[in-house]
């Protein structure tokens, strides 16, 4: 099987929940809302080797065994753009834009074996998969894959702090491992998010003030933006209960 595709910069996929490294979402903590989001994937699914090797695993009701990919993700609905999208559709920090964005549309959260099916745009999105485009996927494999590998690697590389901090909510959310069953094929309106200003408790992050201090006036932004629409409620009412979280760690 393979694989052609190319950008055409029609800016479609620049809207809602965007998966960061710690190293892009701290990068960019005055410009993007943050949580952390886990996403369930029960023993058997072809993505749970791979997610267990980038996150944790549990054991949950009747003995059964979810791997969960723990994620900073900037936290916007699907109806709004990426803050760095400008009105030209092309991207406002091109040059050091997330190693998500670079990536695309391969997914380093997947086995690259099944990876094709990414290559095949979402309705509405303009990409160009025509023989003409260039040919990224091959025999199972991705053909120029520098930026795949590095993201893996950033991945790679952050999982013994993603794991201290599931270690800590799992000892103080004991309804967290029930909402991660409860989700488990349901929609991203029932995604588990957390806050960013948990993670930086439970890892004792020394710049945590600072990191609040930039991140508050984003939430309380996007808390804004999102206020009065009932279909974004459940963006909206994280806003503020976070914006209370880090105005707390902004002291």
């Amino acid at each position: 099987m393979t694989k052609h595709f190319a950008c055409t910069a029609c800016g479609k996929c620049c809207y809602g929940l965007l998966p960061l490294t710690f190293k892009d979402a701290f990068a960019n903590i005055g410009r993007f809302p943050l949580c952390l989001s886990w996403t369930p994937v029960l023993k058997g699914s072809k993505d749970f080797p791979m997610v267990k090797t980038l996150g944790v695993t549990i054991t949950v009701a009747k003995g059964q065994e979810l791997a969960v990919l723990i994620v900073p993700t900037s936290f916007i609905p699907s109806s709004l753009p990426c803050p760095a999208l400008q009105a030209d559709n092309l991207c406002g920090i091109h040059e050091s834009k997330p190693s998500r964005c670079k990536t695309m549309p391969f997914y380093p959260y997947r086995d690259e074996r099944f990876q094709a099916e990414l290559t095949n745009p979402r309705p509405g999105w303009e990409c160009d998969t025509s023989t003409s485009a260039p040919l990224v996927y091959q025999e199972q494999k991705i053909v120029d894959r520098e930026d795949f590998d590095r993201e893996r690697q950033e991945l790679l590389d952050e999982v013994p702090l993603l794991r201290r901090y599931a270690d800590y909510m799992f000892k103080y959310s004991h309804s967290l491992p029930n909402n991660l069953m409860f989700s488990v094929g349901k929609t991203k309106a029932h995604q588990v998010v957390t806050s960013l200003s948990s993670f930086l408790t439970a890892t004792q992050n020394t710049d945590a003030r600072n990191i609040a201090q930039q991140q508050l006036p984003i939430l309380k932004t996007y808390a804004e933006q999102t206020a009065g629409d009932p279909k974004l409620a459940f963006f909206h009412n994280n806003y503020v209960n976070w914006s209370k979280e880090m105005a707390y760690l902004a002291k």
